[in-house]
């Protein structure tokens, strides 16, 4: 049967963190998930058509959280990958970006902290579904964006075969970096 398992657990060392250290969009349609390869593991190995990535760096308080919802009297199960991002300090270039997040479906590349890459959207893209542009109101609040993208999949969001922005850019895409350069995959 294809739903059996396969392998056990070890309970694993104390040495790993939470939060997110940066995160790579992709518009939806420069990369339909037919072009991403995936291995047996249902990690990403490759990408085709060497797609455009932005790149966002942040740091504080981004988080991904997926909930797994299973129905045994319908015979279903599926991923709710929750994606919840601060973007410090608001300017017209991320006000655009940000208007443009919200009326697209992006694909999502993720890098934690513990510099795991993952993907988010694979099939179906993310959404922005909520989310407040803030100014604060003492000297020491946050100005700035919060959103909360979500995707919805048959796959819970997929660990990605790189450990750089070089390794991810060299499955098959460009990456754009916010000062405006781009790292583009080694032959």
């Amino acid at each position: 049967m294809a739903c059996d398992i396969s392998a056990g657990r070890l309970e694993p060392c104390k040495d790993n963190v939470g939060g997110l250290d940066a995160i790579y969009f992709v518009n939806y349609d420069d990369l339909p998930s037919t072009q991403i390869t995936l291995d047996a593991d249902d990690q990403v190995t490759a990408i085709g058509g060497t797609p455009t990535a932005y790149k966002y760096e942040l740091k504080g308080t981004s988080n991904l959280e997926t909930a797994i919802t299973s129905s045994r009297e319908n015979g279903t199960t599926f991923f709710d990958a929750v994606l919840n991002i601060m973007l410090k300090k608001q300017d017209l270039a991320t006000h655009k970006e940000v208007k443009l997040l919200s009326w697209g479906r992006p694909k999502i590349f993720v890098k934690d902290n513990n510099n795991n890459y993952f993907l988010v959207g694979y099939e179906h893209g993310a959404d922005v579904n909520g989310g407040s542009i803030v100014t604060g109101a003492a000297f020491g609040d946050m100005a700035g964006y919060n959103l909360t993208f979500q995707a919805m999949e048959k796959l819970p969001h997929l660990f990605v075969n790189a450990t750089s922005d070089q390794t991810l850019a060299n499955l098959g895409m460009n990456i754009q970096l916010g000062d405006g350069s781009t790292i583009t995959p080694i032959p």
